[in-house]
């Protein structure tokens, strides 16, 4: 298992609360977070940051990204377009079929 050290964090306006929840815990855990917006709730368009978490994973300046929106859908199709990346919708705890 590798230690995360560094996460890049995106959401549009449906993630933002979310997404602030995320980065104030892994930031509380001793993870960097490099934090691509957005800074509200005002209505963003999502490949915005999708692109740029997507990119700072593939570039190697993150470990790991975390997008957080509406549905997730859109999020992961752009971030999926990026070399070396592999982005999943994850829409609830026990999604990934797997028994608890």
């Amino acid at each position: 298992m590798i230690e995360i050290r560094t996460v890049a964090a995106g959401a549009d306006h449906a993630g933002f609360e979310y997404k602030q929840k995320i980065v104030e815990l892994l930031r509380s855990m001793g993870i960097e977070v490099i934090d691509f917006g957005t800074s509200s709730a005002d209505s963003t368009d999502y490949p915005d940051y999708a692109h740029a978490v997507a990119g700072a994973v593939s570039s190697g300046k993150a470990q790991v990204g975390v997008l957080v929106c509406g549905s997730g859908i859109g999020m992961s199709i752009v971030a999926n377009k990026h070399a070396g990346v592999r982005a999943s919708n994850v829409e609830k705890d026990g999604s990934h079929g797997y028994p608890h």
